[in-house]
C-alpha cells in the first residue's frame, strides 16, 4: 500500500475546520458548502506549498500552518465573493 503524505491529510483537517468555523459565524451556507469546503482544502494544500518554501513560524514538520490557514480563508472568501457577485447578478 503506498504512503500518503501528511501534507494532503493535514490540508483537509485544515479546510474543513476553517469551513466550520467559517459556518459558526455565518449560520449557513447554503448549497455552496461544498465548494466553500473544497476551496478551503485546496487553498490550505496550496498554502502549506507556500509555507514549506517560504518557511513558516508555525510548521508542523514541513506543513505551514500560518500559510494554510491564510490561503483557506482565502478560498473562502472567494466563493463567497463568486456567491455574491452570481446572486446579485441575477436579481437584475
Amino acid at each position: 500500500m503506498p504512503e500518503i503524505a501528511p501534507a494532503p491529510v493535514l490540508s483537509v483537517l485544515v479546510g474543513l475546520f476553517h469551513t466550520g468555523v467559517y459556518l459558526m459565524v455565518r449560520g449557513t451556507a447554503g448549497l455552496r458548502l461544498a465548494f466553500i469546503g473544497l476551496a478551503a482544502i485546496l487553498g490550505a494544500y496550496a498554502g502549506s506549498a507556500l509555507g514549506a518554501r517560504l518557511g513558516d513560524p508555525l510548521a508542523i514538520g514541513d506543513f505551514g500552518l500560518v500559510y494554510a490557514s491564510l490561503l483557506a480563508w482565502l478560498g473562502i472568501l472567494v466563493i463567497v465573493a463568486a456567491g455574491v457577485m452570481a446572486s446579485s447578478g441575477s436579481a437584475k
